[in-house]
């Protein structure tokens, strides 16, 4: 089972980020991406906002995983950023985002992608982990509680 740390770099990480609708906020995570995997920002922002188009990746609770196939990843990526303010997300509740959790995945990744997808909605449906996540103001905070969280799931 893929710990949730060893998916996200340190260097994928954001807090207090300001993103002004979801288009502006896929070129963001888009940028971090870039950076922290290599990748080139302009596939990943596309790619984020075409799976995005299909219905909102906003599950409730102020919750997002957007998530995207990219051509030459070789492994599984994540983007974890806290947003202030919230962002719309025509989330199934309506309500505003905060916490966005982006899953990059290769293209031929299948099995890999749905169970990875799986397990970091259950991180996020977790009320507990929610608020620690919200309550983390700096990328160390936020990268202690993905290690702590995935070691603990992973038992």
């Amino acid at each position: 089972m893929v710990n949730l740390n060893d998916i996200v770099s340190p260097d994928a990480l954001a807090t207090g980020l300001a993103a002004n609708g979801k288009k502006a906020l896929f070129q963001k995570i888009a940028a971090l991406a870039a950076c922290a995997y290599d990748l080139e920002a302009d596939e990943v922002g596309d790619a984020l906002f075409e799976r995005e188009r299909l219905g909102s990746t906003g599950f409730g609770g102020g919750v997002a995983i957007p998530h995207a196939k990219i051509p030459g990843l070789d492994k599984m990526c994540g983007v974890v950023v806290l947003l202030d303010p919230a962002v719309p997300f025509d989330a199934v509740d309506e309500a505003p985002v905060d916490i966005v959790f982006a899953l990059l995945s290769p293209v031929d990744s299948g099995a890999e992608h749905l169970k990875t997808l799986a397990r970091v909605s259950r991180y996020l449906r977790d009320d507990n982990n929610v608020a620690r996540l919200r309550g983390a103001k700096s990328t160390e905070a936020l990268h202690a509680l993905l290690a702590g969280g995935g070691a603990r799931d992973a038992a």
